[in-house]
């Protein structure tokens, strides 16, 4: 409770005691009984309520979220051109009284859900896009009143500055700005651009009417119900197009990968098969090789001894005749005549 509030309250009570005191000096003059105190009661009280109700009336507290317009009959125009801050101030008892506005930032919400907005039930903006679809857009616009142009904020607008102001402006300037795009790029590409348009849009208006614009919020948009469904309908073909793809691109993996593994096994095949030639050809080569030692080893009486060993291995005594070098006469060998 401020200053002004407490004078205010005490005076009520000066004036109830002031009206208590009439109704006794009435009750007494009706019984013809002195009223001699109670006639100076009554004037101390009425003197003292006089008092407390003007220095009420002409104290002002302005609280620190508070702007005050002082609205007056003796000054031009009928309003103060300087507000009022924060604080405790004087004025003109019942000539002048305050009008106040709040300091503080103030929201104004557009919305299709209900009890959220400023406006009960659906209150989104309706536009129609470059592209002849319907979308609907919730939004939020805050702002404050300037404190150095709140007096002709009074002058223009009083207090339906809101409504007649914030609220048309913003829907205005949000279905002409959103006229310009398509609903693709409104949703996507365009978003932020379209809702830079409309802050710059705002921010120029407001400060043209004596309010600061302090942020502009795209919340939410909405399509028809058909294009909404529309949009599903392409959102479910193309990712059965990218599953169809996904299939196909498995199905090439799996064919690449039994190629490769089919490759590996002729590959193993062909290496199986050289190093069995290279096998083949070394045993070659060493045979051959052996057999040249062999050939080169052999004389008459080792292929004489050999052959006897290979006709009987129990024949003891061999008995030939004299003058015979051999018992028969070996490959490649001549007797003489």
């Amino acid at each position: 409770m401020n200053i002004s509030s407490l004078l205010q309250g005490i005076a009520s009570f000066a004036w109830m005691g002031f009206i208590g005191i009439l109704v006794a000096i009435s009750i007494r003059a009706s019984r013809k009984q002195s009223i001699g105190g109670l006639s100076t009661a009554a004037i101390v009280l009425v003197v003292a309520a006089v008092l407390l109700t003007s220095i009420g009336a002409g104290l002002i507290f302005v609280e620190p979220d508070e702007l005050a317009v002082v609205v007056t009959v003796l000054g031009e125009g009928g309003i103060r051109p300087d507000p009022l801050e924060s604080g405790l101030h004087w004025i003109i008892p019942f000539a002048e009284r305050v009008e106040r506005y709040p300091k503080v930032n103030q929201n104004y919400t557009m919305s299709s859900t209900p009890d959220e907005g400023e406006v009960s039930g659906d209150d989104s903006i309706q536009v129609r896009t470059k592209d002849g679809q319907q979308v609907y857009i919730d939004a939020s616009v805050l702002y404050a009143v300037d404190p150095n142009k709140v007096v002709q904020l009074y002058s223009t607008w009083r207090f339906d500055y809101e409504d007649q102001l914030v609220r048309t402006q913003a829907r205005g300037v949000i279905r002409e700005v959103a006229s310009q795009y398509g609903v693709e790029e409104i949703v996507s590409t365009k978003r932020a651009e379209m809702e830079q348009l409309i802050t710059d849009q705002l921010l120029r208006i407001f400060s043209e009417n004596n309010l600061i614009m302090r942020d502009f919020v795209l919340r939410n948009i909405r399509f028809s119900d058909e294009y909404a469904a529309a949009v599903e309908q392409k959102q479910i073909a193309e990712q059965q197009a990218q599953q169809a793809a996904f299939v196909v691109e498995q199905k090439k993996q799996e064919a690449e990968q039994a190629r490769q593994v089919a490759q590996g096994a002729a590959d193993a095949a062909v290496i199986a098969a050289k190093g069995e030639a290279e096998s083949l050809l070394i045993q070659a080569q060493a045979q051959a090789e052996a057999n040249q030692v062999i050939s080169q080893s052999l004389t008459p009486a080792l292929v004489q001894y050999q052959y006897v060993q290979k006709l009987s291995p129990n024949v003891q005594t061999i008995f030939i005749p004299s003058g015979n070098q051999f018992i028969l006469p070996l490959p490649g060998t001549t007797t003489g005549q």
